[in-house]
Formats: structure tokens, C-alpha cells, sequence
């Protein structure tokens, strides 16, 4: 199954008449299949209605969404989706956790198993498999909501800022499992931040958006080979350059209506 996302003139607006607040305009791009995209840009910008868009979950007002040439029309077992909140079932332990989506799509439950066994063994969860998610750091808890993602092994992996509530050192640690699990599963990743370093540490390619309604301000490619030094003058001369480009935009947003219903 092909996993390359083409979005094509993608319009989405929320409300309608003089009331409706235009969150994407006239976005197009092309995500090649196993290529790691970030999406950057300051609250308000549409990346996570973008996002919403690719998964299925909300439909664009206009434009299309393709994954592996077949229209994007609601959710599907081709993109699985990691969320910030780590949405996992208090009720259920690791394991089960991750067994969770197998069981649902009538997945044998020796094969289930053995899944599971591998998963959990990929992200260091073997030791945890018992356990629930109260009794869980919040690195723990979101390597188990990528766990389950791999258990169903969509050949699409979209992430709405999954490291954005923890702390430097768990969400460096989890950004390395990340490229390495992309490293061996060759999945096509769309990744949505807010941090300009984390996009540079992370992707191929980096698409900044601009502040509402959200068009790509511009495409830009990493060309720095991994693993990336934050401390080196590549790094930091592309870090540089998508700051000015981010803070044109949250200049932008200052400027706005800065009480307006946020989209992003």
C-alpha cells in the first residue's frame, strides 16, 4: 500500500456567512512515501485542523486529501493518529492497551500476542505490560499510545504534538525512539510543533505556516544528515532562519484578533 499524502488546494472554514473563520486556504503539497514532515508555526496557523483533515477526522470545506491515491473521507486503518493527551483506556494495562486495536479489527489472538510482544519490546514497555496508565510517567504513557499505533502498522503515522507536555529530557529521549522506530518501519510521519528545534532534530522537510487563514509560508528541506547536533552551525544557521519566519507570523497573530476562536 503506497502511503504518499498529496493535499491539494485545501480550503477548511468553521462557521459560515460573516461569521466563519477560514482556518486552511489554498494549501497544496505532496508528502512522499517514508518521508518524516513537520509541520511549524506559531497557535492559530491550522496545523492540527491540517492534520484533523489527513486522518479523516474533519473534513475540508474544500480540496482534497489523498493517502496512496485513494481520497481522504473519514478515518481509516491506512494513518493512525498519536494525540498530545495520549488518549489511552485507564481501565485497561499496557498490554492490553496495545492489544486494544487487533482485538477490535478480529486479529487472532496468538498473532495479537505476538504483536504485542514485539511492540512492547521496540519501546522498552516489556517491564510495564501489567501496569496502567495511572501508574505511568507521562514518557511511558505516550510510548504506549505509539505502541498501540504500530501494533495496527498503518503505512501513515500523523502526530499532534505528542512531546509537548513533558520535560526536556523524556521528550528528547522519545524524539530519538521516534527516528528510530521511522528508521526501521520507513512509515510517512506528518508531525505537528510548535518548537522550531524539535522540527529540525526530527524531519526531512518543514513546512511553515502562516498565522490564520493557514498557507504555507514556506517548504523548507533539512539537509543535515542524522543525528543532528543542535549545538552545530547547520543546525543552527536553518534554526535561524525558520525563527524569523515564525515570528513574522506570531508578530502576525500579536497584531490580530487576538481574542478570536482559536483553529489550531
Amino acid at each position: 500500500m503506497s502511503a504518499e499524502i498529496v493535499v491539494a488546494n485545501a480550503v477548511k472554514v468553521f462557521g459560515s456567512g460573516a461569521s466563519g473563520v477560514a482556518a486552511l486556504q489554498d494549501i497544496s503539497a505532496t508528502v512522499p512515501e517514508g518521508q518524516f514532515l513537520c509541520l511549524l508555526g506559531p497557535s492559530g496557523c491550522g496545523k492540527s485542523t491540517l492534520l484533523n483533515a489527513m486522518a479523516g477526522f474533519s473534513p475540508l470545506t474544500s480540496g482534497t486529501i489523498t493517502v496512496g491515491g485513494k481520497p481522504v473521507v473519514d478515518p481509516g486503518p491506512d494513518r493512525g493518529m498519536v494525540f498530545q493527551e495520549y488518549a489511552l483506556f485507564p481501565w485497561m494495562s499496557v498490554e492490553d492497551n496495545v492489544r486494544f486495536g487487533l482485538d477490535i479489527k478480529g486479529v487472532p489472538r496468538a498473532k495479537a500476542n505476538e504483536t504485542v510482544d514485539r511492540i512492547t519490546a521496540t519501546l522498552g514497555l516489556s517491564d510495564f505490560r501489567k501496569r496502567y496508565p495511572k501508574d505511568l510517567s507521562g514518557g511511558m504513557r505516550q510510548r504506549v499510545a505509539i505502541a498501540r499505533i504500530l501494533a495496527l502498522d498503518p503505512p501513515v503515522m500523523l502526530m499532534d504534538e505528542p512531546f509537548g507536555a513533558l520535560d526536556a529530557l523524556t521528550r528528547r529521549t522519545l524524539q530519538d525512539e521516534l527516528l528510530r522506530i521511522w528508521a526501521d518501519y520507513r512509515k510517512t510521519i506528518v508531525f505537528v510543533t510548535h518548537s522550531i528545534e524539535e522540527a529540525i532534530y526530527l524531519a526531512d522537510r518543514i513546512l511553515v505556516m502562516t498565522y490564520r487563514p493557514g498557507r504555507i509560508k514556506r517548504d523548507v528541506t533539512v539537509p543535515i544528515p542524522r543525528p543532528r547536533d543542535p549545538a552545530s552551525a547547520d543546525f543552527n544557521a536553518i534554526k535561524r532562519e525558520l525563527g524569523q519566519l515564525v515570528m513574522e507570523e506570531q508578530a502576525r497573530f500579536t497584531d490580530a484578533e487576538l481574542h478570536a476562536p482559536a483553529v489550531d
